[in-house]
């Protein structure tokens, strides 16, 4: 028997509704192999609030149910109450298993545990989160979506037991089931292992390596959401025959009932059966003009409209009843239900708030100025000049502002999908015949094509500009989309990267970079958003490094680059004030560093380096190892990424939670001065 625990006696009657326990009982409704109770909260008592809260928050739920007894749960002494526990002790204890429904939270989770031990449960427990919440309750839960000691917007197995692995880039979905289900097929254990994708993601290569690997999966469903009609849709009554036939187990019995046979024949039965299996490819190919699903192993199913739920349903059970490897195709209207998103599903892609009437303006007629914008108008008014540049994204044209040059330039634009290692390799095969290939990245998608970096383009220093979008912190998206990596592994086989700090800056520096004047492989990175108003006052030098801020007999400075120049420059005004006097230097040219540069700083007794980057491998090492090599032996203080789990936050907020805020870094400073003392 399955007992199911509800939140409260609505939502118990909800559930049994849902699972057709009909026969009300005293304190639970039975049926259909179910017993449905409510949860045991009036049943207990806590101590005060004060005396708990700031302790049983910080629990885990795998610390339960072993409360400790200074929390003072207890019954109730109520023989109504102690009846009702006599029922549930019943019910936990003839449990083969217990499901746990509702949204109570980790005090409620405590209380129920609690109760659950008392009663003298002994089967596995499974939690299944049922909201009863009201609408208001809803939306102050999600109120903090994304920001700091909020919930993530992606997939994370360490906020919930229900999310099965950290899911922030495309296309390996697959791969995991894969892998998920084998060990499941390993270990013995029954159950399905489903994966959804998007058909967004078969750009990408990894879906083909993982299909290519399901080998004799019998426990694998992979869901085709198909909502861009990237793959071509079959149509016509027959399909639709066809579709509904072959999700039927009396289609699939008859199939492997005819197998079974053949194999059992002697001399023709193999024979047999390959003519059979030829023929029915004919027809497949005539049918779906596509193979490639069911020649990769799997048993295809489709394509379905995926807005019809019933009939979505009812294909599912079917399809649930017979072994696989299944693959299930299904065709979405991406925005459904939101006319403005209907009809223009790419600028709905990903939203932060926007107005309901006036919706989300068009970003081809009026995109909002940005370094992304900068970046593709100057790239545009050079592909202009220079026929030999070409654009490439991965799926980002929007958001790499790249629509300025497709609009212009259509023939020298392309957008491979989710394929950054192809878009590289695409990049060096381009250089290696004349051509100016600039490739059009965020920084945390970059990192999925390093090998091609080393070996296809850096090897052969091919004329490939790589231009890094999302440089540095990137707020709300947490610790799969953050821009740290670049600087490291593009300076540790040297490649030329350039950061710039303001417009002014990627005005004058882009140009550059696409001239003749330079040649092999180089990058220039620049952050999401719009620029720093501290930072658009001082423009543009046209030099490789500033020296933003002076003061007088400053023994100390501080060096950075890009948004982080500003949390230097505040740092360095806090300790003015305090009669610590240092000086200001911001990097263009991030690597390498040019002598002049470590000639000056050489000047100081200290030197502390900030960065928006890992610090492992980071621009500050390879600072502090060229001064090394110079022979000055200073303090050096490096405040890089040390723990690159960041949190979804806002980039201030980050800055904080990292060390590298203007208040960190002075006290660094402090510090020294301290220990000078």
């Amino acid at each position: 028997m399955i007992v199911c625990i509800a939140e409260k006696p609505s939502v118990a009657r909800d559930i049994a509704d849902v699972l057709g326990a009909r026969e009300k009982k005293d304190g639970y409704i039975e049926g259909n192999g179910y017993q449905v109770t409510w949860t045991f909260g009036h049943l207990c008592t806590l101590k005060e609030p004060h005396e708990y809260t700031p302790n049983w928050k910080s629990w885990s739920l795998g610390s339960l149910p072993m409360i400790p007894p200074r929390f003072g749960i207890k019954l109730i002494s109520n023989p109504t109450y102690e009846r009702q526990f006599h029922t549930i002790e019943n019910l936990m204890q003839h449990a083969d298993m217990i499901i746990n429904c509702g949204d109570a939270g980790q005090e409620g989770e405590l209380i129920q545990r609690w109760v659950m031990q008392k009663a003298g449960a002994r089967c596995p427990v499974k939690r299944l989160w049922i909201s009863s919440l009201t609408e208001e309750a809803i939306r102050e839960g999600f109120a903090k979506l994304r920001q700091l000691d909020g919930i993530s917007g992606f997939p994370n197995p360490n906020e919930s037991e229900h999310d099965a692995f950290i899911a922030g880039h495309g296309n390996t979905a697959l791969s995991l089931a894969v892998g998920i289900a084998w060990a499941k097929k390993l270990r013995g254990e029954p159950g399905q292992v489903v994966a959804l994708i998007g058909d967004g993601a078969f750009t990408g290569g990894m879906v083909y390596e993982g299909m290519n690997n399901i080998g004799g999966l019998d426990n694998l469903l992979v869901i085709l959401n198909d909502n861009k009609m990237s793959i071509s849709k079959n149509v016509g009554a027959l399909s639709r025959y066809l579709s509904h036939l072959r999700t039927t187990s009396r289609y699939y019995d008859a199939k492997e009932n005819v197998r079974s046979f053949l194999d059992g024949v002697p001399v023709i039965g193999p024979p047999l059966k390959s003519a059979i299996q030829n023929s029915k490819a004919m027809v497949r190919r005539a049918m779906y003009h596509s193979t490639m699903f069911e020649d990769m192993g799997f048993h295809y199913y489709g394509p379905f409209d995926g807005n019809n739920e019933p009939e979505l349903e009812g294909i599912l059970r079917d399809i649930h009843r017979q072994p696989g490897p299944h693959f299930l195709h299904v065709v979405t209207k991406k925005g459904k239900g939101y006319a403005p998103a209907e009809s223009n599903p790419g600028n709905f892609h990903g939203v932060s708030t926007f107005d309901l009437v006036n919706s989300i303006p068009d970003p081809e007629v009026a995109p909002k100025e940005s370094f992304s914008t900068v970046f593709g108008n100057v790239l545009n008014k050079e592909g202009a000049e220079n026929q030999k540049i070409c654009a490439i994204t991965a799926a980002m044209k929007y958001g790499t502002g790249l629509q300025f040059f497709a609009h212009t330039h259509p023939k020298r634009f392309f957008d491979v999908g989710m394929a950054e290692q192809h878009a590289v390799t695409f990049a060096a095969g381009l250089a290696s015949q004349g051509m100016l290939p600039v490739v059009c990245i965020y920084s945390t998608f970059l990192q999925r094509s390093y090998d091609q970096i080393i070996h296809d383009v850096n090897l052969l220093k091919e004329n490939v500009v790589l231009a890094i979008d999302r440089a540095g912190f990137v707020p709300a998206d947490g610790e799969t989309h953050q821009g740290i990596f670049d600087p490291a592994f593009l300076s540790q086989v040297g490649i030329p990267v350039y950061s710039p700090s303001n417009y002014a800056e990627l005005r004058h520096w882009l140009p550059i970079l696409l001239s003749d004047e330079m040649q092999g492989p180089r990058a220039i990175r620049y952050p999401r958003g719009g620029e720093s108003v501290a930072l658009a006052q001082f423009g543009c030098s046209g030099r490789e490094y500033d020296r933003l801020y002076t003061a007088p007999d400053a023994k100390a400075v501080m060096v950075s680059y890009a948004d982080e120049v500003e949390d230097v420059l505040t740092a360095a005004k806090l300790l003015g004030k305090e009669n610590v006097p240092c000086d200001v230097y911001k990097l263009v040219k991030i690597y390498p560093f040019t002598p002049e540069l470590i000639s000056e700083i050489s000047r100081y007794d200290v030197v502390l380096f900030a960065e928006e980057c890992v610090a492992c491998g980071g621009i500050g090492e390879h600072l502090e190892m060229a001064l090394q090599k110079a022979g000055w032996q200073g303090a050096y203080i490096h405040r890089g990424v040390e723990d690159v789990r960041l949190p979804h936050a806002t980039v201030p907020q980050i800055k904080q939670s990292t060390g590298l805020d203007a208040e960190h870094l002075a006290q660094a400073i402090r510090t020294w001065k301290g220990a000078e003392s």
